[in-house]
């Protein structure tokens, strides 16, 4: 790889380069990171002293016989075995028992596999955001092919046969990323450190992507603090990149370290990346996740924290980076509680919830807002109406899928809008028929654990903004079971009625967070609302009046998902009923 650098981690590699990648397969085998990378996955066979050591006599290496190994492999991806032996003194030892070699050179290709690959385009001297399809073409996909390339000509020559079956996984980088240096508009010295850091302006990636992380659960709140945390910080610019997301109307940047990246560029699944107007003016939050150690502030021993820098008008969020928080949900869910707080002070009114508008046959869209905790059922239900729609449904648009924000239009309509064009669903929730037609899309994370997730894009960013009417406004209960008495779909009498429930916000814990049993949250949204009580009280009483008094819909939703043997059924009854409390209050076209 040229004109660039790289560096690896023990579970992944950064490929960080200027101009171009390897041409050609002679290049890539003599280069610094394929011997690199070869001395570490030799090193990895000895420690684990694996059967493959066999192919050198005695099981033993040294500095002599890996060399001969590494020019043997560059020999073997243009000539055959016979040829090879010939011309490379010493190597026919290797080629004593072929189907040994074989595997060897399969388990150098799988390993290298086996890392997390970032590939990124440092767009200094050339505006490689101006072209990004070349870009991307030149260094991620050319790389991808080249290693392909190079694996199937070495095995082809040490077995002298043709595979039956190709998979065409990707080989190369499982990340690309075109990065530019930009100066954003902060207010003063306390963000100095920021000004160096690289900002992502395209990104590539393969889809399905799978990983897990040293942690699968969040816990606890994130705790304002009365100092800004990013005082006398000292951030390296060489080890952190910033993702400018588009959270609803708000610009948040999000920094992080570049070891913790396949996490932080999931956000791509799930924020917009802001385009060069967007970039133009002040952000409104900053995020730093993954502080350095050293930097670390806490309120009462809580580390995840948030600054309100009311001078400047800007929020300015903190995780450590350690393993404890190295979890998806620490970086979506602190995102959010800025998005939520800044809203509020801006007088809309934050729902933790789903928002989608349906436009069911010869009938006018209808809008349902359906509130509730991590673990209610929300998008459970959204999916299960999703698969059961058939064609009564002419169009199904999913303006929130677990943030958004009420506010009144110019019409003095009360009017929903987003803040994600992605969804992170619990994958043993998910109706299995849609996880499945979507796998090729999503973002994968602990498939083997409780709290299994997915990363996935469900919507677009131009609905988010858009400002829709609101018909309907549900809170998921999904701990009570349906009978007599609590029908799926309860309505409320009236606002009080509506915000004594709503303002408890109780929820059986399904895994997602710490929290055990039936838990109660304040409107269950943790995400700002608590720790500003006295401006969302005023925002709540405000907007729920006003529910009433504009006549919609405002009642619970039973989901069961918390029910156990109800994960399946619960949802699916919820968007049956949903279905017919649509069909009957939806106006006519």
């Amino acid at each position: 790889m040229n004109n660039g650098s790289f560096h690896f981690y023990p579970d992944k590699i950064i490929l960080r380069i200027r101009t171009r990648m390897c041409n050609n397969s002679e290049e890539l085998l003599t280069s610094e990171v394929f011997n690199t990378f070869f001395l570490k996955f030799m090193g990895d066979l000895k420690r684990k002293q694996s059967r493959l050591l066999n192919v050198f006599p005695g099981k033993q290496f040294d500095k002599e016989k890996t060399q001969l190994m590494l020019e043997t492999l560059y020999y073997l991806n243009s000539l055959p075995a016979e040829k090879v032996m010939k011309l490379v003194d010493g190597s026919d030892v290797f080629f004593k028992d072929r189907l040994l070699f074989n595997e060897f050179v399969e388990q150098i290709y799988n390993s290298w596999r086996q890392l997390h690959r970032l590939i990124i385009c440092d767009s200094v001297f050339d505006r490689l955001d101006k072209k990004p399809y070349r870009t991307f073409n030149e260094t991620v996909e050319n790389l991808m092919h080249l290693v392909r390339s190079t694996y199937r000509n070495i095995q082809e020559n040490i077995t002298g046969n043709h595979p039956k079956i190709y998979r065409q996984v990707s080989a190369g980088a499982e990340i690309g990323a075109i990065v530019l240096p930009k100066k954003m508009k902060y207010p003063n010295d306390d963000y100095e450190t920021l000004d160096d850091i690289f900002v992502i302006r395209q990104v590539l990636i393969y889809p399905p992507m799978i990983f897990n992380t040293p942690n699968n659960k969040r816990k606890g709140v994130f705790a304002r603090i009365d100092q800004n945390p990013l005082k006398g910080v000292k951030l390296d610019s060489e080890e952190w990149l910033a993702y400018p997301a588009k959270v609803g109307p708000l610009l948040i940047m999000v920094y992080f370290p570049l070891n913790f990246f396949e996490l932080c560029f999931s956000l791509s699944n799930l924020y917009e990346l802001a385009d060069e107007n967007d970039l133009k003016r002040k952000p409104d939050a900053v995020y730093i996740y993954g502080i350095p150690h050293e930097d670390t502030l806490d309120v009462d021993g809580n580390e995840t924290i948030f600054y309100d820098d009311e001078e400047h008008d800007i929020m300015v969020g903190t995780v450590p980076m350690q393993d404890e928080y190295a979890y998806f949900g620490y970086l979506k869910k602190m995102i959010l509680t800025l998005h939520n707080i800044k809203r509020m002070k801006d007088g809309y009114l934050p729902f933790h919830g789903a928002m989608i508008r349906i436009t069911m046959r010869n009938r006018k869209p209808f809008t349902v807002v359906i509130m509730g905790d991590s673990g209610a059922g929300k998008s459970e239900s959204i999916e299960a109406l999703r698969l059961m729609a058939g064609e009564e449904i002419e169009d199904m648009m999913i303006v929130a899928d677990d943030m958004g924000s009420i506010g009144i239009n110019s019409d003095n309509q009360l009017v929903g809008y987003g803040t994600e064009m992605g969804a992170f669903v619990r994958l043993d929730d998910l109706q299995s028929g849609y996880a499945l037609g979507q796998i090729d899309r999503t973002i994968i994370m602990n498939p083997d654990k409780v709290n299994a997730r997915i990363v996935m894009p469900v919507t677009r960013y131009e609905y988010i903004l858009e400002g829709t009417p609101i018909d309907c406004v549900l809170y998921a209960n999904n701990y009570e079971s349906i009978d007599s008495d609590h029908p799926v779909i309860e309505p409320f009498e009236n606002a009080d009625d509506a915000l004594s429930v709503f303002r408890e916000g109780k929820v059986m814990s399904k895994g997602t967070t710490t929290s055990v049993g039936l838990v109660g949250n304040y409107f269950a949204n943790i995400f700002g609302p608590p720790q500003y009580r006295d401006l969302h009280e005023g925002l709540a009483n405000k907007y729920f009046t006003e529910m009433f008094a504009e006549n919609i819909f405002v009642g619970q939703l039973r989901t069961q998902l918390g029910i156990s043997g109800m994960e399946q059924e619960g949802p699916k009854r919820a968007a049956t009923a949903l279905l017919e409390m649509i069909e009957k209050n939806a106006g006519k076209a």
